[in-house]
């Protein structure tokens, strides 16, 4: 159950925008209240006592006793509007909180099991996909955070909604789907090596197949003769065409008449 904080506020007379200048000239923030049965009403509370809640960063799911003139509610802000320029705040919307009914809040979501977890253990990474869950409450038994158990988790194991013990009478506003809340990952350093080489496979892949051009060979796999070097010592063919006589002249040929 969350705990209830006290605030004091004073009844503020007048309504727009001269009023409300009037009540922040005194260091007041001017409110209302509203719902339930009874009529809205016009607040102003401490400036001082105001920003030391709206500091902590869980105002809008804070519960308050409004102590007004004596007379306490059960409140819970649903609005705060901020100066643009200073961003204190200058106007606070409280909402009655009558027994027996129900409201939408976002609860933040905490964890738990972190030293046993399997997952943790071996290097892994808490990914949290949700830091608060939107849940529909009781105002009788409003949860301060909901909190999730990691100690069986390993790497790619998931904690959905499903796996938290929510208090009585608190559902999840989104029924229709077992949504996850965090999950184990592996390492940055193995996510960057596992893309690395599925990129180097890749690539190995798509690459073009290149293919050597065969050498001519002769009879005996020699090359062949059109390109065989001519052998040492061997005396250089002919350059005459076919059949004309070689640069000496045939041995044993005559010799010409005188």
């Amino acid at each position: 159950m969350r705990e209830m904080q006290e605030l004091a506020a004073e009844v503020r007379s007048g309504t727009g925008k001269g009023p409300a200048y009037q009540s922040r000239q005194k260091g007041l923030v001017p409110a209302v209240i509203y719902g339930g049965e009874a009529a809205p009403e016009n607040v102003a509370v401490d400036r001082h006592a105001l920003e030391r809640h709206t500091e902590s960063g869980t105002f809008l799911t804070t519960l308050f006793n409004l102590d007004v003139a004596g007379k306490k509610t059960r409140v819970i802000p649903r609005q705060l509007q901020l100066d643009p320029v200073s961003d204190r705040p200058v106007h606070v919307d409280f909402m009655r909180l009558v027994q027996g009914t129900k409201i939408r809040l976002e609860i933040p979501v905490r964890f738990k099991g972190q030293e046993s977890s399997p997952g943790l253990k071996r290097g892994g990474v808490l990914n949290i996909v949700r830091h608060t869950v939107e849940l529909l409450c009781p105002v009788d038994n409003i949860p301060e955070f909901i909190e999730g158990d990691l100690s069986e988790l390993d790497i790619h194991d998931s904690l959905h909604i499903a796996a938290f013990n929510l208090p009585e009478g608190v559902v999840s506003t989104i029924r229709e789907r077992n949504f996850t809340i965090a999950s184990i990952v592996a390492p940055t350093s193995v996510i960057e090596e596992q893309k690395a080489a599925a990129a180097a496979a890749a690539a190995a892949a798509n690459a073009p197949i290149v293919e050597e051009a065969p050498v001519a060979t002769g009879p005996t796999g020699a090359p062949g003769a059109a390109g065989a070097a001519p052998a040492a010592g061997a005396a250089p063919a002919a350059g005459g065409a076919k059949g004309a006589p070689t640069a000496g002249g045939a041995k044993g040929a005559a010799a010409p008449k005188k």
